[in-house]
């Protein structure tokens, strides 16, 4: 198999235990190129079974890969470097046909998984232990990491390729072996990941996949054969999956939805500013949880930034990003999420809130599109300010201080990403050290961090205590071992009995 935009199998296949097989099942989801509406491809829905097979050769593959050296596992995860480097360009149309991104925006969403097991190729020294010699008299201590055994993963469709690497190399590296349920919209691209990761030479059973919807969820968070979930989605089901996972005594780390915000000062350097507020707000189509959906110009500047930001929607260019390259925001992954999108637009115009630029699709176009569309005078009581639309819809406030606007920000249930736009240090600093989230931009539109550092989602936007990525990510698939020897001084060699 090699499965590219030229090469797309009828039927996604599952990976169990090295080999490539379809599941018996009759049920089927769709795979869509959002940018035309047309179907490429089903998933078939799995059932509890694929799980159970998927489980079965993922613990006989364990004895053997937790005891490979990690300099040897290491060696394999460089080589899957290079591979992914070799097709970044294949990934990249892969992930734009299934999804809808943009190239350049389907590239960022490569990197950042790349940049994943770049940092996992360091795994022999990310996973020492520490220790203390002569911690008591003539005993020393010493704590060693080790792996949980069978872990799991349940990825979204918003970053085909970024998220599931959150997963997979970090517990791999680590020792584990995996089972993966990716998003039956997207699941092309893990597909050609995992392909990629054989061909480097992972063993097989140590990376296995099955597709489908709730009853491989369900099945996943309560095998008592797995030790650890991962998930990122809708806060409603990372809620589900934590209780649910936790209940059947597993680690979870569920990451969930998000109301970001972008606050603008009247000293922020404009140009750059306004270039960051279009990037956050439509990049990904608005489809991801680091997006800026709330912005607010504080005092005096309201009109001046609207007028701004209205010229920039006006110019964006909208399109099929595999017919132009040069396409600035694609489309929304499936119908129902455009319509579900256009229906909150029309709930809030109903509700009196004041639309500057309409974005609702026209009916005529093809594929799944929503253009950028901007509300204005929002207040804490609408539910644009509160409800995480997904989508290219971003909401502006007024308020009158950094005070203020922190106090609004701070009222919400989610706590991912707050974004700050200011030439002063000191506001900066007032604003960094008061807003109740995990991830705070300081002039940086999106500031979801890079490999080396956790995406560190609060409240609503994070169930579970160890964060993906960084020290966190490997914390949160090893346990860890204290080891205390003691060795009197006076033995001799001689026997002592």
């Amino acid at each position: 198999m090699n499965t590219t935009i030229d090469n797309v199998p009828d039927l996604v296949p599952s990976l169990i235990g090295g080999s490539w097989k379809v599941s018996s099942t009759d049920t089927h989801n769709k795979v869509y190129n959002p940018a035309k509406g047309e179907v490429i491809s089903k998933t078939p829905m799995g059932t509890a079974k694929d799980v159970e097979d998927a489980v079965e050769a993922a613990e006989k593959a364990f004895p053997s890969w937790s005891e490979t050296p990690a300099p040897k596992r290491a060696d394999i995860l460089y080589r899957y470097r290079a591979l992914l480097e070799t097709h970044f360009e294949d990934l990249s149309k892969l992930i734009a046909l299934e999804n809808g991104k943009t190239l350049a925006e389907a590239r960022g969403d490569m990197r950042r998984g790349f940049e994943v097991v770049e940092f996992a190729c360091g795994i022999a020294h990310l996973s020492k232990g520490e220790s203390l010699g002569q911690i008591a008299e003539n005993i020393d201590g010493l704590t060693i990491r080790e792996p949980l055994g069978v872990c799991a993963g349940i990825s979204p469709f918003n970053f085909p390729a970024m998220v599931p690497m959150w997963m997979f190399p970090m517990a791999i590296a680590c020792g584990n072996t995996f089972v993966l349920k990716p998003s039956e919209k997207v699941p092309l691209t893990v597909v050609h990941l995992a392909e990629l990761f054989q061909e480097a030479g992972l063993p097989e059973g140590v990376l296995n996949i099955v597709h489908g919807g709730k009853e491989i969820v369900d099945t996943l968070c309560t095998h008592p054969r797995i030790a650890a979930i991962s998930f990122v989605g809708s806060s409603h089901i990372a809620k589900y999956v934590y209780s649910l996972g936790t209940k059947h005594g597993k680690r979870v780390q569920a990451g969930g939805a998000a109301k970001n915000v972008l606050l603008v000062l009247p000293d922020a350097e404009p140009d750059s500013t306004l270039r960051a507020i279009m990037g956050s707000a439509f990049g990904c189509a608005g489809q991801r949880c680091m997006a800026g959906s709330l912005l607010m110009g504080v005092g005096e500047i309201a009109d001046s930034l609207r007028d701004n930001v209205v010229g920039a929607m006006d110019s964006l260019k909208v399109g099929n990003p595999l017919a132009e390259e040069d396409t600035e925001m694609g489309p929304v992954i499936d119908g129902n999420s455009q319509k579900r999108i256009t229906k909150i637009i029309d709930k809030a115009v109903k509700d009196g809130t004041k639309l500057v630029r309409d974005g609702r699709p026209n009916t005529k176009d093809k594929g799944f599109f929503v253009g950028p569309t901007l509300f204005e005078q929002v207040t804490p009581s609408m539910s644009v300010f509160s409800k995480e639309i997904f989508g290219p819809v971003l909401s502006m406030l007024n308020p009158k201080s950094i005070e203020e606007a922190v106090g609004w920000l701070n009222s919400l249930n989610y706590g991912n990403g707050a974004t700050i736009f200011t030439s002063s240090g000191a506001s900066a600093r007032q604003f960094t050290r008061s807003i109740k989230c995990g991830m705070v931009g300081v002039n940086v539109g999106v500031p979801a961090p890079m490999s080396l550092f956790p995406f560190s989602g609060w409240n609503d936007s994070f169930y579970g205590d160890l964060h993906m990525q960084g020290i966190e990510g490997v914390m949160f698939y090893t346990r860890q071992k204290v080891v205390l020897s003691r060795w009197d001084n006076t033995y001799q060699g001689k026997s002592g009995w």
